[in-house]
């Protein structure tokens, strides 16, 4: 069961290829502040260590991933 998560930003990158997910996800990042939430989802399968492999480069935080009927929604915490 996911916790629930404040999400102050939600980006739908669904049937997205690699690397859009990731690009999509850093440019939405941009307009949050520090401590807000964004929540992407992705079909990619390359998504999940992509989206992990972004966070630790960019000292954000990835609270969780959710992976539900082929789809992988991330929850991370701006920096």
């Amino acid at each position: 069961m996911a916790t629930t998560y404040q999400v102050d930003k939600l980006v739908d990158a669904k049937g997205q290829s690699c690397p859009m997910p990731v690009v999509m996800l850093a440019k939405a990042f941009k307009d949050l502040t520090p401590g807000q939430i964004l929540a992407i989802s992705a079909t990619d399968p390359g998504s999940k260590p992509d989206v992990r492999a972004w966070a630790d480069k960019t000292g954000n935080t990835l609270l969780e991933m959710v992976e539900e009927q082929g789809v992988f929604t991330f929850y991370l915490q701006k920096a």
